[in-house]
């Protein structure tokens, strides 16, 4: 086999008898057909079928490759892939035969793309015996950033929830982990640095909150995957769970001239507003060790900064009048600049280009990604248009809250997305890294994040991934994911049914 990943590569299924002999050359990454999810972008396979023998198969890396033994991602995953392509096998060991296939990828990142792939070409009869047809394949993925993003404030979502999450994602090759860590209703994430934060800020100091040690260990799941972890600490809005633990952080809010008791955004006005944010993104700067942190700026309300006196006064002494979007641009600048200086990209939501045009200046001076997430299509396509003419790079999400659910068959319409079309030139669409689902918590916990998320997902996964024409039928979509969703079935995930019909091998986990 041979493969490519974006990262990309290509593989070909050579005779492979008894024995599959994956030798990962760093160069390329691998892909499937048929009943392969997403489709590769090149792929061709024949009835010619061979038999796969699990006492007679192991990965193993080529001579010339740059990864060998040791390498960590790589020799996690074939453990792990072995068990997958094989659910029903323990082994006592395992010996070498003649045939052998191959896999090339550029990166480890690619050959883990590869391995996926390849897994979903096995399959097995009726008796239980393992084959995989000859499959030439070549791949890679049509967005760099694939992302999905769980929101764990409105609901405490448990690592091992968060664990089964990335273990789907990258079965859909996914490759970011957008952790909306942090909201107005709680504030799960232990600082070191400000412990009261979630002392204070989370449902409950000791059950529902991420340690650092969660933390680690959700980073290094995920590195194992191929999955980024993308941290969001959204401000100066959505930010009410700060307050608890942090005082003189957010604005007081007056009611006829005297403090009403409640608080609206953080004070955009303190200096001692910016040391606090200086001090926390240092420490999440060096807990995630992504070059990206999402820094949102979206839905701020201005009720309070506009009731408040001192914001008022300040308002007047920056030249502000009463353009309440300018205290607000002031404000992301400075935590735009805060991220720079700790060598971070930011990511913000889309709300951040419409406020003024220092920000936007900022912005167009930085490497800042802006994150697009209202409207319907007529408004999304619009957005694009703006943003990418500026010559900034974008994340597409408005399409794909799936948070959002609908009587029937709901996936049809994230497939039938059409993330570059809209008014620009080739350069413009160049700009549009890719996109994300989002499963936002309100009504959403571990007892329901598994099913309403997948295979939903999924469908977005195809369309951040494959090639756009080869995929615009959702009816020649519909047979394959549902096989897709009986693999997620079989693996443990608890993907919910797309229509009538049943799996060989229903979900044990009931």
């Amino acid at each position: 086999m041979r493969v490519m990943d974006s990262v990309s590569g290509r593989y070909t299924c050579l005779n492979m008898n008894y024995l599959l002999l994956i030798m990962i050359h760093i160069g390329v990454g691998l892909h499937a057909v048929g009943g392969v999810w997403p489709m590769p972008q090149i792929s061709a396979s024949s009835p010619e079928q061979y038999p796969l023998n699990p006492e007679a198969f192991y990965f193993e890396y080529g001579r010339q490759s740059e990864a060998q033994p040791g390498c960590s991602v790589l020799d996690a995953a074939f453990k792990r892939y072995f068990s997958l392509i094989f659910p029903d096998y323990f082994p006592d060991n395992l010996s070498v035969c003649a045939g052998q296939a191959s896999l090339k990828a550029e990166t480890v990142w690619g050959a883990l793309r590869g391995l996926e792939t390849f897994s979903q070409l096995v399959y097995q009869d009726d008796f239980g015996s393992f084959f995989v047809n000859k499959t030439d394949i070549e791949d890679f993925p049509r967005f760099q950033f694939r992302g999905i993003l769980l929101d764990t404030s409105r609901h405490y979502l448990p690592v091992q929830a968060i664990l089964k999450t990335l273990d789907a994602m990258a079965y859909s090759k996914f490759n970011v982990f957008h952790w909306h860590i942090v909201d107005d209703p709680s504030f799960p994430y232990q600082s070191q640095t400000f412990p009261d934060l979630s002392a204070k800020g989370a449902f409950h100091p000791m059950t529902h909150i991420y340690t650092q040690t969660d933390v680690q260990r959700v980073i290094s799941y995920a590195r194992l995957r191929g999955i980024r972890v993308l941290p969001e600490f959204d401000s100066p809005g959505h930010t009410q769970s700060w307050g608890k633990g942090q005082s003189d952080l957010l604005t007081p809010c007056y009611k006829g001239g005297t403090p009403s008791g409640a608080f609206g955004p953080v004070n955009p006005t303190l200096p001692s507003t910016y040391q606090f944010i200086a001090r926390l993104f240092k420490e999440v700067s060096s807990v995630f060790p992504d070059s990206y942190i999402h820094l949102g700026g979206d839905e701020v309300n201005f009720f309070c900064w506009k009731s408040n006196p001192d914001v008022r006064a300040f308002m007047q002494k920056m030249g502000f009048g009463t353009d309440f979007t300018k205290l607000e641009a002031f404000y992301m600048e400075s935590i735009v600049n805060i991220t720079s200086t700790l060598n971070k990209t930011a990511i913000v939501w889309q709300d951040v280009f419409d406020y003024h045009e220092r920000v936007i200046k900022l912005i167009l001076t930085t490497d800042t990604v802006l994150h697009i997430w209202k409207g319907v299509p007529y408004d999304y396509t619009k957005e694009l248009s703006r943003i990418t003419k500026a010559g900034k790079r974008v994340v597409l999400a408005a399409p794909w809250y799936i948070n959002h659910i609908a009587y029937g068959q709901d996936w049809r319409k994230s497939y039938t997305v059409q993330p570059l079309n809209f008014s620009g030139t080739e350069e413009q669409k160049k700009l549009v890294i890719g996109g994300e689902v989002c499963m936002w918590g309100e009504y959403v916990d571990a007892t329901n994040l598994t099913p309403r998320l997948w295979p939903r997902a999924s469908a977005a996964a195809e369309r951040l991934w494959s090639d756009e024409k080869q995929t615009s039928s959702v009816e020649k979509a519909f047979p394959r994911l549902q096989d897709f969703r009986c693999k997620l079935l079989r693996r443990g995930i608890q993907a919910e049914p797309l229509y009538v019909g049943h799996c060989r091998h229903e979900y044990q986990g009931i």
